[in-house]
């Protein structure tokens, strides 16, 4: 199986393009909801696999607090593009709740997706940086670099998946990720995990 990585927001256009993907793993919910109302997905292929978790990255600054984004200390704060990303749309939002998106507009670099936000911080030429925590966890930085951000500052970033093709291949990976196998895998690399039911009746997610 090829595994190809993008924006949330822009893998969705190209699926409606005809793109020839089998199993779509989105970074939000909207987008397979989008797809299963156009009937563009396998009947009954939609679950949440995955609740992703923000994380505030100062490489130059450890024990970073919240605080940090009010202070002088960097020129640069790498997030995603708020209108592609679910996670720059939660960074975005996590900023607005502390009254600091405004405020931080000549700060902000905005990476096409979450990857090249991390690309940003990574190569210097941002200081700081918005990023999922699953990214730092991968890339084994220290606890000491990098503020959890309070899951309450943010919508859920409820992560979907859709099959789109059926074939071996996308059957197993389905499964595999709805497994206790695969949700300890998910919950390693740092997100949090959706009930075994996905949503109650009104579609509701539920975090634990």
């Amino acid at each position: 199986m090829t595994v190809i990585s993008g924006a949330t927001g822009k893998q969705y256009g190209q699926i409606l393009q005809g793109a020839p993907f089998d199993v779509f793993l989105a970074a939000d919910s909207r987008r397979p909801e989008l797809l299963e109302q156009q009937g563009k997905i396998v009947k009954n292929s939609r679950f949440t696999y995955a609740i992703g978790q923000l994380a505030l990255y100062t490489p130059k600054h450890p024990h970073p607090t919240q605080e940090f984004l009010t202070t002088s200390r960097f020129n640069y704060l790498a997030i995603a593009n708020p209108r592609l990303a679910p996670y720059g749309l939660a960074a975005q939002q996590y900023l607005q709740s502390r009254d600091l998106w405004q405020p931080l507009q000549t700060k902000l670099v905005r990476g096409e997706n979450i990857n090249q936000a991390w690309q940003f911080v990574h190569s210097g030429n941002a200081e700081a940086g918005l990023l999922a925590l699953s990214q730092l966890l991968q890339a084994d930085i220290s606890k000491d670099y990098y503020y959890l951000v309070p899951a309450e500052r943010y919508a859920p970033i409820v992560q979907q998946a859709v099959v789109l093709k059926t074939s071996p291949a996308a059957t197993a990976l389905s499964d595999f990720l709805q497994s206790d196998s695969g949700r300890k895998v998910i919950a390693l690399w740092g997100y949090a995990l959706p009930d075994r039911k996905d949503t109650d009746n009104k579609g509701t997610t539920h975090v634990r």
